[in-house]
């Protein structure tokens, strides 16, 4: 993790509000400062911004983004009140604005829907976009809110799974709370591409494999942070259900964007996306690590 700030998209919705206080606290539990970012979008439509001709000189669109603002800010200062909190009306789209929030954020925080869009989609498309392209972690504000409940990271062995893991330690380490790594599996599992598998397995012998990888991925993550209790969990099921049950005792899921899944060319996996379309506590997305220049442990 670097040394940027917890960024937090807020548009006045309730979920917006929910993520500015799980921002809050995530950035008090790390000693980060809270940046809090509203997309304008209208200087785009050509539409009037400030106040009418002789109408309330606090009426506009600009005054309403203002407001909008210092709500979440005094919202933020509350949760938290030792965090510096900072707030920025940005002119532009909300997905663009917070991709590009991210390049230089820690982690950005939002709700898993706006005010706009679609009723019926279970997450809003901005918060869909901004798991698939950002280049930090995402985490975003759903269900019930329970930071003393355990971290559940979802294990693949995969290279890029590598950044979730290292994610979920640093926020389990944070919250002193056990960290819970399940790893999911129906069938052997490839370790590189091009890996050949047989199509006839022993059981017995496929589970020792699915158990040695699950050591090996959480190896090096115990011994930098021998603070965290860590519980691993192997199961035969498929991972999309295994996860999304896990989340209804996890104060916090987290995946990697994608993982060992058939569809490598996908910007964000299957795993992921019904992780954050079902789970029932907050979520976190991690990009790769080279996408998101997280290291290995003990890298430099």
């Amino acid at each position: 993790m670097d040394s940027g700030p917890i960024v937090v998209g807020v548009d006045g919705s309730a979920p917006s509000l929910a993520a500015v206080t799980l921002g809050a606290e995530q950035a008090g539990s790390w000693g980060r400062p809270l940046r809090l970012v509203h997309a304008f979008v209208w200087p785009y439509f050509r539409v009037p911004l400030d106040p009418p001709v002789g109408g309330p000189p606090d009426s506009g669109l600009r005054n309403q983004a203002d407001r909008l603002l210092t709500e979440a800010v005094d919202r933020a200062r509350a949760a938290a009140p030792g965090v510096p909190v900072t707030g920025e009306v940005v002119t532009g789209f909300p997905a663009p604005v917070l991709i590009a929030e991210s390049e230089r954020a820690a982690t950005v925080v939002v709700g898993d829907r706006g005010l706009g869009g679609f009723a019926g989609l279970l997450v809003g498309s901005v918060t869909v976009q901004l798991a698939a392209h950002a280049h930090c972690p995402v985490l975003v504000a759903r269900g019930r809110t329970e930071p003393s409940g355990p971290v559940v990271v979802g294990v693949d062995g995969s290279p890029g799974g590598a950044a979730a893991i290292g994610f979920a330690f640093e926020v389990a380490a944070a919250r002193r709370v056990e960290l819970a790594a399940v790893h999911a599996w129906t069938h052997p599992t490839a370790r590189e591409p091009g890996d050949m598998l047989p199509p006839v397995h022993d059981p017995e012998l496929a589970r020792g494999e699915e158990e040695r990888l699950l050591a090996e991925a959480l190896a090096g993550w115990r011994e930098k942070y021998p603070q965290v209790p860590v519980r691993a969990r192997l199961v035969r099921a498929p991972t999309r259900r295994t996860l999304v049950e896990a989340s209804r005792r996890a104060g916090l899921i987290v995946v990697g964007a994608r993982g060992r899944g058939p569809f490598s060319g996908l910007v964000l996996g299957s795993v992921s996306q019904a992780v954050l379309h079902h789970a029932e506590c907050p979520v976190a997305i991690v990009p790769h690590a080279d996408q998101a220049g997280n290291p290995e442990p003990g890298a430099t």
